[in-house]
């Protein structure tokens, strides 16, 4: 699937399920397969962390298809307590960190899903 914002097009992975959505990027590295993560979530409060994630990442939180919170350059965390990173929306995307600034993504930015 396709994410767009601001003209830049995201290659991004679907995580649905709740195991799925609970591994998120831990343990894993960006590798050309995809550009972020797209976790398809209810409308509502959540925290992500970034307990044994090996890069940096940029969370997003988005609602109806707008930017609504960006945590950037979100540091890995090797052990507890983890911090958490919090907003509200019904999807979340994960980026490389960096990503939102190097694009100039900010909140109130619109995006648009694709197939192709």
């Amino acid at each position: 699937m396709f994410l767009t914002i601001n003209n830049n097009i995201f290659d991004v992975k679907c995580l649905i399920t709740e195991k799925d959505i609970s591994e998120g990027m831990m343990g894993k590295r960006f590798n050309g397969d995809f550009d972020g993560l797209l976790f398809f979530m209810n409308l509502n409060n959540h925290s992500f962390w970034m307990k044994n994630c090996i890069v940096p990442l940029d969370i997003i939180y988005i609602e109806d298809n707008e930017v609504q919170v960006i945590h950037h350059d979100c540091p890995p965390c090797k052990e507890d307590p983890c911090e958490g990173y919090k907003g509200f929306g019904d999807l979340v995307l994960e980026l490389p960190g960096g990503t939102c600034e190097k694009y100039n993504i900010k909140e109130g930015d619109q995006i648009r899903l694709s197939r192709d």
